[in-house]
């Protein structure tokens, strides 16, 4: 039915690998006392094996702790195979303040972010030709909508920068619908004092496969508001990674996510608090209905020893509505200083309440709308986050459709 593992604090070790570092550290391996090599795990987040090259990366077994709970089989394609990297097909509207182009692969903000810890994610990197910059200048409160909707059926990489210049204020939402078989990389750049509002919205269709790495970087006393929605598609595994790159950096990230038969919806945080002062929110809720739905939810906190004053919270909830479902939820917390102002996590997986359901009963509500009810109630806080009325009552409605006739 479901599975949590319990969380872990972890101090760095002394010879952790530099993520510099080609062979053969990143195939696993340490070095030891007596001068030989051998098999051991990562004793931290930030020295996981990181290179832009697809082929600095082994070819993926599956036992590997970044992949084992993923259907590799499912995309083979897109972690090693030829990827079309032309320039995808958008829409998007306007608005004061937001420019959007096309840049080339040289351009200097690119790689400023983040770098890829994953063949998938190196294989993006590798294969894309231009990226997409969406550049928010404007100050005053504005929204852009980039729509994805015809990227049809062959193995595609894609590039997306996202620059949130000194002081700028927007909400940027990124809408994923139709046909895909997608594998890419989106920077996020938010530069001092910026305020910013990233939104992507999964609602591919049943056989699409989407698998997308979100490296952000968040400047000094600048917000970024990062949201996940994950509703259609046979596979998507998105993982965004937040580094608090400076004093004040703030970040809350959000994650809802709703897994029918067969679907499996992954996504595995990471938030670096690098620089003192600066703050970290993260709430992913879920939802599992029908047989073989299955969901993944790994959570990666690290408060560096620079990052005094720190306060960071995380935490993940899963609601599972019907038998056959599996919802893995592993949070951890990594500590490398002891002047901090407070840092905790939670994780938990279940049924109904039952207090909540006698409660909306005793008033007169049938059992199966009650359901209904505590179920909607549940996804709503992250719904309500989005801060977008029109998408805010698209996503409510389509998950009142996906509960209607629901055995719950």
């Amino acid at each position: 039915m479901s599975a949590a593992s319990t969380p872990s604090t972890t101090m760095p070790s002394s010879d952790a690998p530099a993520a510099s570092l080609v062979s053969p550290e990143q195939h696993g391996l340490k070095k030891h006392s007596d001068g030989g090599w051998g098999l051991a795990p990562v004793q931290t987040r930030s020295a996981r094996f990181a290179s832009f090259e697809h082929s600095d990366f082994p070819v993926i077994t599956g036992r590997e702790a970044v992949w084992k709970l993923s259907p590799i089989a499912k995309f083979a394609d897109l972690l090693d195979g030829e990827l079309d990297g032309s320039a995808f097909p958008y829409t998007a509207t306007d608005a004061a303040g937001v420019s959007i182009s096309w840049i080339d692969r040289t351009d200097p903000r690119i790689g400023t972010a983040g770098k890829p810890e994953e063949r998938a994610s190196a294989n993006a990197w590798t294969s894309f030709e231009k990226a997409l910059l969406i550049r928010i200048t404007g100050e005053d409160a504005t929204e852009v909508t980039v729509l994805r909707d015809a990227l049809g059926t062959a193995a595609r990489a894609a590039h997306i920068v996202i620059e949130a210049a000194p002081f700028s204020n927007a909400r940027i939402v990124l809408d994923n619908t139709g046909d895909a078989r997608i594998v890419e990389n989106v920077e996020i750049i938010v530069g001092e004092s910026a305020n910013l509002s990233m939104i992507t919205v999964q609602q591919w269709n049943d056989g699409a496969v989407h698998l997308a790495n979100h490296f952000s970087r968040v400047g000094r006393d600048a917000k970024l508001k990062h949201i996940v929605v994950s509703l259609g598609g046979s596979v998507v595994r998105l993982n965004p990674t937040t580094h608090l790159a400076e004093s004040g950096a703030d970040v809350e990230a959000y994650g809802l996510y709703f897994a029918d038969a067969g679907q499996h919806l992954e996504q595995q945080v990471y938030v670096h608090h690098e620089a003192p002062h600066t703050r970290s929110r993260v709430n992913y809720k879920g939802a599992l209905q029908g047989e073989g739905a299955r969901t993944v939810w790994i959570g990666d906190v690290l408060i560096g020893q620079q990052a005094t004053g720190t306060d960071s919270y995380e935490q993940n909830r899963n609601l599972v509505l019907s038998e056959g479902t599996r919802a893995d939820s592993i949070p951890n917390l990594e500590i490398e200083t002891g002047d901090i102002a407070g840092a905790g996590h939670a994780s938990a997986t279940g049924r109904f309440d039952d207090e909540q359901l006698f409660y909306l009963q005793s008033r007169g509500i049938p059992e199966e709308e009650a359901r209904r009810l505590v179920v909607r109630g549940f996804l709503s806080e992250i719904v309500q986050q989005i801060g977008s009325a029109p998408l805010e009552e698209r996503l409510q409605a389509v998950l009142e459709a996906e509960l209607v006739g629901t055995a719950l």
